[in-house]
């Protein structure tokens, strides 16, 4: 009896070392101790679980309707979590465990439903963040009586001022920071003078946005719910002059593809009957030996595929008459067939060595990236679009670092990637913080963003894609005006990435965007007609026959428009590049 009573009391004072940690987990005080995203929660006072309120909280848009608070806990000690949800889908889970976080959850809870989870705290884990959510675009979720568990832990106390703040090698625009991780630190804010310019939860970030040839100068501070730190010692760095703004293309230029490697239903055309319209030629295509491989083979078309194809010697001659003219021609690598994943280091350097092969004996003026498929997607836990981990995206943006240092600043770099890895990326990003997500959804944010000070010219593809979210929060679809105003719009305007407002996607300079469009409704799904492109353009150059979207700004910069391609608009008796053409620009 008395061991057993020993091993009773034992008992009974571990128990008591235990203590309800949620505040406020009922929503009697309305959301104190709650954040709540976007505005998107709130007390109500039905339907109840226990008490007499309980939180009711509306996705919308790109928000999940995500509310939270973060708790001490005690270092090497589990903890459980529970809650009662009804309505749609609905999560309650925690973050920063240390251990491996956990969530439970329900696709629909018609009556209330009791959601628990178990955990662990890390060997230096100090606090948690648990939450509640909903899903993208479902019904709003009711919440109550959510409980935490545990023993309590030390009162949180405002973290150390940053240590070690460098700044990296700056771009014409940009400029990356790395500091020392602070214990404690939730979050991290960087100051620009005494304007805060970024906020991020790791320890590095990009401040985007700069002048060419300009000093700056940069502090960061750390902060958790008890505060923010001093700041920093400051640290100042030079941009770049990056060259001239558009690599020595016209105010407002056409680009286009020209089928070189293979003939379809448009027929071939040669790259010296190509109209003086098109200021930018992209080659189609370069392609992989295999998709694994890096090594990027081009040729011209077979003639027996290609009766009227030219000369090797024929067609190096045609670029250089091109490039007399005032033209740039481009390698464009990928296509729909030309799947290229760079998941190694080899690859990596195989593909800038086979890529400057093929720029070398052509004589060509740059790159056109246009991976599509399955070329990029994001690994699992790779949820920050500044600091992408996953190697098909790391090696990817060196290559590409790595060839425009090779050829200096005049070399002309596009991007052609579709609206599902850019624009979609307002509301989903790879496979997402809990998976279950197309790991390729906004998968070209991070290329875009790290080639920001490289990039010439972005034109996403406005073309073979579904019904896609706006900044208006409603979907648009292809084909029309409003579709090209609104993608167009995200990418001058900069976007929350997967609706995480401390995620923001900065807008690109509007002489780096153009619209990328189908020559003719042979070519792709989503053909436009000339009059809706040029209502487009008037909407984002000068602010007219916008209809109901309403832009962000005027932008009478925007570079121009892309199409897919020469050669089905040539076999459209050239109305894409006519139209070009006539249209006024101011």
């Amino acid at each position: 009896m008395l061991t057993l009573g020993g091993i009773v009391a034992t008992a009974s004072t571990a128990r008591a070392a235990d203590s309800e940690l949620a505040v406020n987990g009922g929503f009697e005080a309305g959301l104190t101790g709650w954040s709540c995203s976007a505005g998107s929660g709130a007390a109500v006072t039905s339907p109840v679980h226990g008490g007499v309120s309980a939180l009711k909280a509306t996705p919308a848009g790109g928000d999940n309707a995500k509310c939270s608070q973060t708790v001490n806990v005690q270092p090497n000690s589990s903890y459980s979590l529970s809650g009662w949800v009804q309505g749609g889908y609905a999560y309650l889970g925690v973050t920063g465990t240390g251990t491996g976080d956990v969530y439970a959850w329900t696709p629909s809870a018609p009556s209330w439903q009791k959601l628990s989870t178990t955990f662990r705290t890390g060997a230096t884990t100090t606090s948690v963040t648990l939450y509640t959510h909903g899903w993208y675009g479902t019904a709003a979720y009711h919440a109550d009586d959510i409980s935490l568990f545990g023993p309590g832990g030390e009162p949180v106390r405002v973290p150390a001022a940053p240590t070690g703040l460098t700044a990296g090698s700056p771009g014409s625009t940009s400029v990356p920071l790395s500091w020392t991780p602070v214990a404690g630190a939730t979050d991290y804010h960087v100051y620009q003078g005494t304007a805060k310019v970024a906020s991020v939860t790791g320890a590095s970030a990009t401040v985007t946005g700069l002048t060419p040839l300009t000093s700056y100068s940069f502090q960061v501070t750390a902060s958790n719910s008890a505060g923010e730190s001093a700041k920093s010692a400051a640290v100042s760095a030079t941009t770049t002059s990056g060259g001239t703004p558009g690599g020595g293309l016209p105010a407002h230029a056409l680009v286009g593809y020209l089928h070189t490697s293979f003939a379809n239903g448009s027929g071939y055309t040669r790259l010296a009957d190509v109209p003086e319209s098109w200021d930018v030629i992209n080659l189609a295509f370069g392609e992989p030996t295999s998709v694994t491989s890096g090594d990027i083979r081009f040729g011209l078309c077979p003639v027996a595929e290609c009766p009227n194809v030219e000369s090797a010697a024929e067609f190096k001659a045609a670029v250089k008459a091109k490039q007399a003219a005032g033209k740039k021609v481009l390698i464009s690598i990928g296509g729909q067939n030309g799947q290229v994943q760079l998941a190694s280091t080899g690859a990596r350097d195989l593909f800038v060595s086979s890529v400057s092969k093929i720029i070398d004996e052509y004589g060509l003026d740059g790159l056109d990236i246009d991976f599509e498929g399955h070329s990029l997607s994001l690994n699992t836990g790779d949820t920050d679009f500044r600091s992408p981990t996953t190697p098909v995206v790391v090696n990817l943006i060196s290559a590409v670092k790595s060839l425009k240092a090779k050829y200096g600043k005049d070399f002309i770099l596009t991007m052609a990637p579709e609206t599902f890895f850019v624009q979609l990326g307002y509301q989903f990003y790879g496979s997402g913080p809990w998976g279950g997500q197309d790991p390729r959804a906004g998968s070209y944010l991070p290329v875009i963003h790290a080639l920001r000070d490289d990039l010439t010219m972005l034109h996403v593809q406005h073309y073979n894609s579904g019904p896609i979210m706006g900044l208006d929060n409603q979907y648009h679809t292809m084909g029309s005006a409003d579709f090209h105003i609104a993608m167009a719009d995200m990418m001058l305007t900069g976007f929350p990435v997967a609706g995480n407002q401390s995620r923001i996607f900065p807008p690109l300079r509007a002489d780096q965007v153009a619209i990328g469009l189908p020559a003719s409704t042979q070519a792709a799904g989503g053909h436009t007609s000339p009059a809706e492109v040029n209502k487009a353009l008037d909407c984002l150059t000068k602010k007219t026959n916008c209809g109901s979207y309403q832009t962000h700004g005027t932008w009478p910069a925007l570079r121009g428009l892309m199409t897919w391609s020469i050669n089905w608009d040539r076999y459209n008796q050239w109305q894409f590049s006519r139209n070009f053409d006539a249209y006024t620009w101011s």
